[in-house]
This record gives C-alpha cells, structure tokens and sequence, in this order.
C-alpha cells in the first residue's frame, strides 16, 4: 500500500489569480465581480484617511467618526429612523476604521439594492453626528478605559506599543483627555467627515448579483452626494521605533505572566526575496502554530506555556517589528523567556532544514484557494492591494516568491535581521512570583 501511495504522480499545482472586472464612475475606481449564486450585492468601500494621519487632538474623534456616522443619524433621519429602515429591509451595515483608512460596507437583497445605496448615501455623505450618540459613544469608551488594567493580554501589548513607538499613532491609546467633550465638538467631527469622505480618497468594491449596467447608475448616486477633497491627506509619520534593549514590568496580580519581547526590522511588504524570506521563516520560527520551533520548545519540549508565537510584520513603507510572546506561570517567566532568545539564535546561526522551508511552503501552497472562498474575499483583497500601490498580480507574485525561498536565504535574512540580545521585553506578571532579578 505504502509503495502505491509512493508511486502517484500529481500534475503541479497551478495558481491562476481570480480576474475583477475595473470600472470607473465621478473618477471613483471601482472593483466589480458579478456571482449571481444568491439575490444579493455587497458593497465595499475604502477611504484613505484615519486616526493616524491627523494630530492627538483628533484622536478621539477620529476614531468615534465611523461609529458615529453608522449610529449618528443623518440630517434627513434620525438615528432610530435610520436603525428601523436597517432592520425592515435586514441591510447588514458595518463601519470600521484603521491608522490610515475608514472602510465601511451594506449588504442587501438584490430586490433591495436602490434602497440600502440610497441609505448608505446618506450615512457617508450627510451625517448629523446626534449630540446623544456621541456622549453615549464617549461614555463608552471612558469605560473601556477603566477595564483596560483587566485583560492583562491587552494591557501587554497596549504598553508593549507604547515603549516602542513613544508617541506615534501605533503607540497611542486613549486617555481620558482624549474625551473631552471639547475635541468631540461636531465642528471637529464634520472637519474630519470633509477631509476622509470625499471622491479622492475613495475606492469601490461590488460583488453579487448584479451586472454592471444596473450597478453603475446606483453608484453614480451614491459618489455624487460626496464632495470633491479640498485638501489632500496629511502623510503619515514614519515612526522612530525604539532600539534599546532592557525588560520591563507592569506589576500585577496574575496565575499566569504575560511576556511580549520585539525589536525592529527594515524588512518591508514587497516583491522581494528578502520579503518572501522572512515570511517563511517567521513560519517556522513562531508564526506557523504546531510545527514552529517556538511552540515546539516552549510548549512540547519544555511544558512551559500551552502558546507561544512569533509575529513579523512588514509595512509597506516604513521599519516593521519582529515579536515573540507567550503566557506562562510566573515561576517560570524567566525561562521561559530564555528558551525563546535560545530559538531566535538558532535560526540566527545556522539555516532552517529543508524539510521545514518545504513543509511550510507547502502549507501556503496548498492553502492558497482558501484565500477566495468568496467573491467578498476577492474583491476585498484587490482593493487592500490596490490601496498599497502594489500590483495588480500580487498575489501571484506572492505565490511564485514563497516558492523560491531557500534554507540559507531564510538564514541570510534572520543573520541580517534578528537580534535576540537587543530585544525590547516586557512582562505583565507578579515579580513576587517571577522570582528573579529581571534586569
């Protein structure tokens, strides 16, 4: 049996990326790919433009604006008019917001469609910012700041980002004089509304079922309630990522430390051996679950903790960081630490074997379908990708790269990159309990 199972043969595996249709209506591009599976249209939209991109006295409004515009009203309907026409026609809304981006989407029954854009019209190009929603929003998030100190997962990486970015936009979190009701003024909300929700920062995704020449005219309506930018976006601040080693403590009252440790790398999302590289191996350092070699000494060799992971991350424009984190019993905190140092050095000082680069590009091969289980997926990723000035075929750049990486590349690269000994670390845990000197 073993014998026939060895002699199948199995034509290659070829990727063909899924194909998108491009469009363009007001000189708003949008990204279409009809599936008429189900009577339904989802509609995507990015703009450019977000927290990150304004100053600390728009922090607070800059992340309430995507709630607010969903569960402000406009200035035609009333918040509850607005939720009781979502809730007749079963729209499903969302709004969300990112550093330097504010996605928001409507699904809808095809029969409904001219209805949910007209409503969505409204949400993004008329919003009144009801003074109750936003003290009801404001309350909110003056609570989530007290419970913060309670997820101590949480608290770690919040107090993690801080040490390493200082006072950049990844390293903020909000503080209750971010909430004063004064930079929560509607003057300030409508300022912010007029510099992200207009025409130039916008792009379009559609899928469902709905061919171009319905969709176009619908589309035309909902772009032309926006305005043209006046101004174009701040640039994002590059951020000085902190390069001194040294372990830090938040003191608490915890079963289990939780540990984070990074520092940063000048690695960046591009077609790129080196990028290719560093993805794999983050794979088989931390980043690929059971068959990593974190996991496997922390958790299976040494019973300390029941996860442990490594993360790289890799923008498109400035340094990333390279991480490791794990939870374990405060006893054994600090070993636990050394074991993952131990682990970073081994892929510093010696190449990966052959059969961990083939089983874990294997992995991402052999996954890679799974990236579209649906047209919203397809859609979603060509505008992501377009929004990152990368090409059209990313994904199959993507998929060809990870196929070239070597055992010694991915060594050449950790050489270059990784350096245990420099690494920022900071525990969250009962000193009483960790045992040791930390410093």
């Amino acid at each position: 049996g073993r014998q026939t199972i060895d002699r199948l043969v199995y034509p290659p595996l070829e990727f063909e990326q899924p194909q998108t249709n491009h469009y363009e209506v007001v000189g708003v591009p949008v990204i279409s790919l009809e599936d008429p599976t189900l009577p339904m249209v989802t509609v995507h939209a990015y703009f450019r433009g977000g927290y990150g991109l304004f100053g600390r006295e728009s922090y607070a409004a800059a992340m309430g604006l995507p709630a607010l515009l969903r569960y402000g009203g406009t200035t035609s309907r009333s918040a509850l008019e607005v939720d009781e026409a979502i809730e007749y026609h079963a729209f499903q809304v969302s709004f969300g917001s990112a550093g330097g981006s504010v996605t928001t989407s409507i699904n809808a029954l095809t029969e409904h469609l001219p209805t949910a854009l007209d409503l969505w019209g409204e949400l993004l190009a008329e919003p009144a910012f009801d003074g109750n929603e936003v003290e009801a929003w404001r309350t909110r998030e003056l609570e989530s700041i007290l419970r913060r100190p309670d997820n101590p997962g949480r608290l770690a990486f919040s107090e993690m980002n801080r040490l390493l970015y200082g006072d950049h936009p990844v390293g903020w979190e909000m503080e209750p004089s971010d909430l004063d009701p004064a930079r929560l003024q509607t003057d300030r909300l409508n300022e912010l509304h007029r510099r992200i929700l207009c025409r130039g920062n916008l792009t379009l995704g559609v899928t469902g079922d709905a061919p171009w020449p319905v969709l176009q005219p619908l589309l035309e309506r909902v772009v032309s309630r926006l305005p043209d930018c006046a101004q174009a976006l701040p640039e994002a601040p590059i951020p000085n990522i902190r390069r001194t080693a040294g372990v830090y403590l938040v003191e608490k009252d915890l079963d289990q430390s939780v540990v984070v440790m990074a520092h940063p790398t000048t690695v960046q999302l591009g077609d790129d051996d080196t990028y290719y590289a560093a993805m794999i191996g983050n794979s088989i350092l931390g980043g690929g679950g059971f068959s990593s070699r974190i996991l496997g000494r922390v958790r299976t060799e040494e019973g300390f903790a029941y996860s442990a992971t490594s993360l790289w991350t890799t923008p498109r424009k400035h340094e990333g960081i390279i991480a490791a984190t794990t939870r374990t019993r405060p006893e054994n905190t600090m070993a636990a630490i050394d074991v993952i140092l131990e682990t970073m050095h081994g892929l510093r000082d010696g190449p990966p074997t052959t059969d961990e680069v083939e089983t874990t590009v294997d992995q991402i091969v052999n996954g890679f379908v799974f990236n579209f289980d649906s047209p919203g997926q397809i859609v979603s990723r060509t505008m992501y990708y377009l929004a990152q000035d990368l090409p059209e075929d990313w994904l199959v750049r993507y998929w060809e790269g990870v196929q070239r990486v070597t055992p010694d590349g991915i060594q050449r690269v950790f050489a270059d990159q990784l350096h245990p000994e420099e690494m920022t670390i900071l525990i969250v845990g009962d000193p009483s309990r960790i045992g040791h000197s930390l410093y």
